[in-house]
């Protein structure tokens, strides 16, 4: 049985900011998530949806990705690409009618129809989208028939009212993960143009379908994880897989070693920035946490617990710039090191010698 708690403390929990500002993305969303709806009464209180959403973050459920791979703006490129996630229709795809597109015969007449449809889209420019291409996926060891159940899920509920698709799942990658490619104009004559806050979207739409097929998965922000660091883009990772240093990598090691040679750093207000939301989220879940402890329920120490543990284990608030700047210490550092060490190995060969000549 919980103690009883004073007035006081009864008013603590009202008075906290709400936690929903910890996986809050920093673009407007079309609607507002059940997950960042207050109580209307008490606005710091855990409402069930950021109970649930909160034991999901500090659990480290596993996060999902949904990414536009790119666009196809001819019937050749978009014929190739078909080809490309049907392995030249060697894996079935699927349509927005549940249609199977098996072999080269299905992936033709796809094909064929959506480009008659293009070549009589009068309003489209020279550069226009013919479809945009998705990638949904999950890390390594996740259910693949899940995942590709949550992705069908997902495709109706998100396009299946007004845009044409296929998708097609690949199996041979350590990541199960789905090719979706929608129609770019849409049966009600409007084109897809996908923003930010619609990617957020859909990856929450697609989090929620896989977790109602007993998949825990999540879809927050970087931030909430206490990660500040974009990641690279593939053409990036692309070249230093083969060893080959990409621009944006020489360009920030030559910046640093300015810095270094000069003794002198420029102002940057975004990393000042970047500080100071990192330190509010962490602070918002530690404030939570103490709240939870005082309420003294079981279910709410053990969440307490996580919430302490998860701060604990964010990594260090650090941006490209400060990597780049301790890789370049830690060099000097090890290259002091070494020729120290180095003279003193010449100290002592050539002392030996001196004394082996007056041996002699």
């Amino acid at each position: 049985m919980s103690r009883r708690r004073s007035p006081r403390e009864a008013d603590l929990f009202a008075e906290l900011p709400p936690i929903s500002y910890v996986w809050q993305t920093p673009i407007r969303r079309p609607r507002p998530a059940e997950w960042d709806i207050t109580d209307g009464a008490r606005s710091g209180r855990l409402t069930p949806a950021m109970r649930a959403k909160l034991e999901r973050i500090v659990k480290r459920a596993p996060e999902v990705m949904v990414k536009i791979t790119g666009r196809t703006k001819s019937i050749e490129h978009l014929k190739s690409h078909l080809e490309y996630i049907t392995r030249n229709g060697e894996l079935a795809g699927e349509t927005e009618q549940s249609a199977l597109l098996v072999g080269r015969v299905g992936l033709n007449d796809l094909q064929s129809r959506w480009a008659d449809d293009a070549a009589l889209d009068d309003r489209r420019r020279r550069d226009g989208s013919l479809s945009i291409n998705i990638i949904l996926s999950m890390p390594a060891g996740t259910d693949a028939a899940a995942v590709k159940d949550a992705a069908r899920a997902f495709a109706l509920e998100t396009f299946g009212h007004n845009h044409d698709y296929v998708f097609v799942q690949h199996l041979e990658d350590k990541h199960p993960h789905v090719h979706l490619t929608v129609r770019s104009l849409g049966h009600d004559g409007k084109r897809l143009n996908p923003r930010k806050a619609d990617l957020q979207v859909w990856r929450e739409r697609f989090a929620g379908e896989l977790r109602l097929r007993g998949i825990a998965a999540e879809a927050t922000p970087r931030r909430t994880r206490g990660k500040v660091r974009k990641a690279d883009r593939g053409t990036v990772l692309a070249l230093r897989k083969r060893e080959i240093t990409p621009y944006v990598d020489r360009r920030a090691r030559e910046e640093v070693l300015r810095e270094a040679v000069e003794g002198k750093s420029a102002e940057r207000p975004w990393e000042k920035q970047i500080q100071s939301r990192q330190e509010a989220i962490r602070r918002r879940y530690l404030d939570y946490a103490s709240e939870l402890e005082r309420r003294g329920e079981t279910t709410d120490q053990a969440l307490a617990r996580q919430m302490r543990e998860f701060v604990r284990d964010m990594p260090t608030i650090e941006t490209r710039r400060h990597a780049l700047s301790r890789e370049l210490a830690d060099f000097i550092k090890n290259r002091q090191r070494q020729r120290g060490a180095e003279r003193k190995e010449d100290s002592g060969g050539h002392d030996k010698t001196r004394d082996g000549d007056r041996e002699k």
